[in-house]
């Protein structure tokens, strides 16, 4: 890869990062719009990052107050801080979404509103609650840092697959994706990250959570395409956080 190339997906990087979390990157000069769409190939690499984050906040809080529980939910407001709850918000908008609204239009107008209702309260409360009641759940403190890792990286790249074969049905809005259409090939390599933590997990639990992330994944997106015709960056959200509990208790078998 020569040098030119390299400061190209050194930029696309920059803007995964800055779309996906808060973290301030630098502005880019040579800004364009192929730059943009393919920032969704380094969303399962962003994931890293957060998972790395999370697992680090966690180990640190373990050692400081002997409280896993405690060290749990301090990890979990880390990875909130660090990507704005922008995942959290787009399941929130899908469960009053899809809750409150009867036809497509509804739906998506539902979604817009930045206003959250009792569908995206309750479901809200509901994947934080599954979420840290399965981590406290895992057996030991390197199962669960691992599966933190799994379940932020393989959560993203399950994610990103909807672009593969859905429409995308909504040009406006908070959680409009970077891209509405994804090569096969740029998925397939979004997905390295997940390559050295296969040393972090055990066959049984990989066959699960892959069983159960691709059962899924082929239910809502034919939901999606019976309710709205194809996906929003809601609905992009809302499967991050339900492939990410599906991680948490595939490991849990």
């Amino acid at each position: 890869m020569s040098r030119q190339q390299c400061r190209y997906e050194w930029q696309v990087l920059l803007l995964a990062v800055g779309f996906l979390t808060r973290l301030p990157v630098p502005a880019d000069p040579d800004f364009s719009e192929d730059k943009l769409n393919g920032a969704s190939r380094y969303f399962p690499l962003v994931g890293l990052f957060v998972g790395v984050l999370a697992a680090g906040v966690y180990g640190a809080a373990l050692a400081v107050f002997a409280n896993s529980l405690i060290a749990i939910l301090l990890s979990m407001v880390a990875s909130i801080l660090i990507t704005g709850s922008f995942h959290e918000d787009g399941f929130a908008d899908s469960c009053d979404g899809f809750g409150g609204g009867w036809r497509s239009e509804d739906v998506l107008r539902i979604m817009k509103d930045s206003r959250i209702g009792t569908y995206g309260t309750v479901g809200l409360i509901s994947i934080l609650a599954l979420k840290a009641a399965s981590l406290d759940a895992m057996p030991t403190s390197s199962v669960l840092a691992a599966a933190l890792l799994w379940g932020h990286v393989f959560s993203r790249w399950v994610s990103t697959s909807y672009l593969l074969d859905l429409n995308y049905v909504r040009g406006e809005g908070k959680s409009k994706p970077l891209a509405t259409t994804m090569p096969l090939r740029h998925w397939l390599y979004s997905g390295v990250p997940l390559l050295p933590l296969l040393m972090l997990i055990d066959f049984n639990s990989l066959i699960a959570l892959v069983a159960m992330s691709l059962l899924f994944r082929l239910v809502f997106a034919a939901y999606l395409r019976r309710r709205i015709g194809g996906y929003t960056g809601d609905a992009l959200g809302a499967a991050q956080q339900v492939v990410e509990i599906l991680v948490y208790l595939a490991i849990l078998l």
